[in-house]
């Protein structure tokens, strides 16, 4: 798969009505989108095996200690505690060749997994921190895939909440701390980290891939193009950045003024 192969499968993807996202397949079409030169077998692999583990111990184990012992026992997949700025730490094909990540991506392969062997598995989108969300006997239960698939209990998920800075009346509400996101919307948020950190250490050009990756994934969306002309402009490519503006500002109305402003201040740039 080249970076061209990547685009139209993320194209694809973007089209796909919810229910139907691909979501390690995208995944892994953003890890390629970005590093053409690597070969995604190793995160295919890593996925196979994971779900022959899981269905294995899923014969003699609760759902939720099955998942983590498979996850994390099995396939060795645990949180990286020296990330940083690292990109590799989003990237599904780095992770399998590490064993180590961001929560969100191990959570691809915790999801895909879980799925495939019959559990009802949901990502949640938790302030500061990607959950998992699954579905037992005694009710949901909330998992850790950066803590090696554990359980969080409620008071747990209350002080991560008060500590992101929830107020006390919504840290309480656990319906609305395990509410579950759609597939789509965990593969966004890994793009936005990986935006987030490139622009962090000033790497426009990954920042703009991983914009790109976000319009193709959510091709109404006005937002990634907005960021997709920060990157830009950071490189210096202005019409670039003039287009990706124009691009924003015909998605959405309400984004045309400050696209408009935005647009303004690079055509003065450029003149």
């Amino acid at each position: 798969m080249d970076r061209e192969e990547a685009e139209s499968l993320l194209l694809e993807a973007g089209k796909a009505p919810e229910g139907e996202f691909p979501l390690l397949d995208a995944a892994i079409a953003c890890a390629v989108h970005e590093d053409p030169a690597r070969d995604p077998a190793a995160a295919r692999d890593l996925a196979a095996t994971a779900v022959e583990r899981l269905s294995q111990r899923l014969k003699r184990e609760s759902p939720e200690e099955a998942l983590a012992e498979a996850m994390a026992g099995d396939m060795r997949l645990h949180g990286d505690l020296f990330a940083n700025d690292d990109l590799g730490a989003a990237d599904v094909v780095t992770v399998a060749e590490r064993h180590r990540g961001l929560a969100v991506a191990l959570g691809v392969y915790y999801l895909h997994a879980g799925r495939r062997c019959g559990l009802t598995l949901q990502g949640v989108d938790f302030p500061g921190h990607f959950l998992l969300r699954i579905e037992t006997e005694e009710g949901p239960l909330a998992l850790d895939p950066y803590s090696e698939g554990r359980v969080v209990l409620p008071s747990e998920l209350t002080r991560r909440a008060l500590h992101a800075g929830l107020t006390p009346n919504v840290a309480d509400r656990l319906d609305r701390l395990m509410a579950p996101v759609s597939d789509r919307a965990v593969l966004l948020r890994l793009q936005n980290i990986v935006y987030a950190r490139a622009i962090n250490v000033g790497d426009f050009c990954s920042a703009e891939r991983a914009a790109m990756r976000r319009a193709l994934l959510e091709p109404a969306d006005h937002r990634p193009w907005l960021d997709v002309a920060a990157a830009r402009e950071g490189q210096g490519a202005l019409a670039g950045a003039l287009e990706a503006l124009a691009r924003a500002s015909a998605l959405d109305g309400g984004a045309a003024l400050a696209a408009r402003a935005h647009r303004e201040r690079v055509r003065m740039r450029l003149n």
